[in-house]
Order: C-alpha cells, then sequence, then structure tokens
C-alpha cells in the first residue's frame, strides 16, 4: 500500500512534474512497467521525447492535446492512449488549472532509455 503524497515530487527532464509510483528499482516488487503520476501546470508543456519503451497515459485532470509522431489528438478525463517505442511525443496543458496523467512505462523508464529533443523536434 502506498500513498501517493509519500511518493518523492521531481521535475522529470521533459519538464513535467512527476512522482514514481511504482518501479522495480524502488519497490520490492518484479513488474514489466513503471507507474508514475505526472503534473502540467496550466499553459504547460512537456519537452518533446522518446522512449525505447512502450508507454500509456491515462489523463484523470484537465485537458490538451498530445502531439505523438505526426498525429494530434484532443484529450481530457478518461482519456487513455498508447505511445510506440520510439516515437517522439509531448504534451500541452491547453485547459484551465492543472493537468494531471498517470504514466505506465514498459519496460519501467530508466534515463538511458529516454531522449529529451528541442522543443522544435
Amino acid at each position: 500500500f502506498k500513498k501517493l503524497n509519500d511518493c518523492k515530487q521531481i521535475l522529470a527532464g521533459d519538464l513535467t512534474r512527476l512522482q514514481e509510483v511504482l518501479h522495480p528499482k524502488n519497490d520490492p516488487l518484479e513488474l514489466p512497467y513503471s507507474l508514475a503520476f505526472a503534473a502540467l501546470e496550466e499553459g504547460g508543456a512537456s519537452l518533446p521525447h522518446r522512449l525505447s519503451g512502450t508507454e500509456v497515459y491515462h489523463i484523470t485532470k484537465g485537458s490538451g492535446v498530445a502531439f505523438v509522431g505526426q498525429a494530434q489528438w484532443p484529450f481530457s478525463p478518461g482519456d487513455t492512449f498508447v505511445v510506440a517505442p520510439g516515437t517522439i511525443q509531448y504534451l500541452k496543458n491547453t485547459g484551465v488549472g492543472r493537468l494531471e496523467f498517470l504514466c505506465i512505462v514498459s519496460p519501467p523508464w530508466t534515463p538511458d532509455g529516454e531522449v529529451i529533443l528541442p522543443p522544435s523536434a
């Protein structure tokens, strides 16, 4: 059992506020994924990035636009989408208030499995 408030908040390389909820490197679990809670403030955007693994986003609060490869999709609470490995991606908070979402990465996220790109990428 874990409480979100007990998870350390960091500023991730893509500029999202992030709390690792479950990660096999931090928890005594054998998991094929990691789970993080993330947030972007009103008007904010994550930096374009790509992961070596698959990433699943589940939006819990707020609205915005997902930029995935050459596509753009508006999203709102309850929406879930999957980003294939190696695909350039970022989120923009276009709503009012804070954007909050869950990220599942498989295999578990590692710094060497993520490449942060310049905003114009």
